[in-house]
């Protein structure tokens, strides 16, 4: 029965890829100063899928172009993406925020909105083909494309309920592989898109240490209950329900990966990272390679340290106060010369008395 979950979860997970053939020679013209910056605020965010905790939180706004033939003339109508990240010295937190009717079809995930994160890995590994090694599906595997792995956070909503908890769990984690049979928030592995893995799962056999280290939880503003859905509430809304959709991950800055699989982040160096986006326009069920992306490149992602926010809230300081003394100073200067003037001025209407007549 183990064995049939596995495999299940992993035809799934392929399956999001299984088209994803490109039209043509690959154009970029990426923005070289997108960066996204994940800030110290320990204490802060909780993943429930509601945003009011990330209010504060300053957001990095992109377009949405098609991930395989990036042109603004095809960008998702709905609007940009905003994406909004945190960390508190143990775990990376992220939202996304994206327009969109609301659309929700049980147990279809393709009539559902679904997104992913994407993060470099090997030191070869490109945003272009995801990893961009060049083996064959029948040929690729830890050695053949070693250096070009990359890690992918997937999260589909087709069995996911609003607000609730979805990712890593004792069952699947148990198993050691990267699953959710509960809620489709996967933790993946791919050198190409054709050779795409849950984590744990290998073409040359599988490892029992994986695990799925993701949470998530996502919302739609559309919802008029905030106390909690259960299954038997959805579809949640009405459907085609203006509004915006909300996700909520996080994951520990280091994981017990072995493999090469996940990210690992480290405060004070930046990681490069991708956010794709998939929604089911008109209608129709979405495929695996007509996602749109935020970027047509990797965007570095900065885990800045509390003391070097501390720096530079002080250095903004010192700045103020030196300002603030120049302007005190020019104040007192100009006070003084009316003064001066003054007196000046005051003495010369006293009649000059020569020296004889004294």
């Amino acid at each position: 029965m183990h064995r049939i979950v596995i495999i299940f979860l992993l035809f799934t997970a392929i399956g999001l890829v299984k088209s994803h053939n490109e039209g043509g020679e690959w154009s970029c013209q990426s923005e070289s100063e997108n960066r996204i910056e994940a800030i110290f605020k320990p204490g802060v965010i909780t993943i429930d899928g509601h945003i009011d905790d990330w209010k504060d939180i300053d957001g990095f706004e992109f377009s949405l172009l098609p991930a395989l033939d990036p042109h603004q003339d095809d960008a998702y109508k709905a609007g940009s993406m905003t994406v909004k990240a945190v960390h508190d010295g143990n775990n990376v937190f992220f939202m996304l925020e994206v327009n969109g009717k609301y659309a929700y079809s049980k147990g279809d995930n393709n009539k559902c909105p679904s997104v992913a994160l994407m993060f470099q890995v090997g030191e070869n590994a490109t945003y272009h083909n995801m990893g961009g090694c060049k083996e064959s599906p029948d040929s690729c595997s830890s050695k053949t494309c070693k250096g070009t792995e990359v890690d992918i956070m997937h999260l589909s909503i087709g069995n996911a309920i609003p607000g609730r908890l979805y990712g890593g769990n004792p069952i699947d984690n148990r198993e050691g592989h990267g699953g959710d049979r509960f809620g489709h928030l996967v933790d993946l592995y791919t050198w190409t898109p054709h050779c795409r893995h849950l984590d744990g799962i290998s073409p040359t056999g599988n490892d029992t240490s994986a695990q799925n280290d993701w949470k998530g939880a996502w919302w739609h503003d559309s919802f008029k209950v905030h106390s909690g859905f259960v299954a038997e509430d959805s579809p949640y809304s009405s459907e085609d329900q203006d509004g915006k959709y909300f996700f909520e991950f996080s994951r520990p800055l280091r994981t017990m990966d072995r493999l090469q699989q996940d990210v690992q982040f480290s405060i004070g160096q930046p990681t490069n990272m991708a956010v794709a986006f998939w929604y089911p326009e008109d209608g129709k069920p979405w495929h695996g390679s007509g996602h749109y992306s935020i970027s047509c490149n990797w965007v570095p992602l900065d885990l800045p340290s509390s003391s070097s926010l501390a720096t530079r809230a002080g250095s903004g300081n010192s700045s103020g106060a030196i300002s603030a003394f120049s302007l005190l100073f020019s104040l007192v200067a100009f006070c003084s010369s009316i003064f001066v003037g003054y007196y000046v001025s005051k003495n010369k209407s006293n009649p000059f008395t020569p020296m004889d007549r004294l």
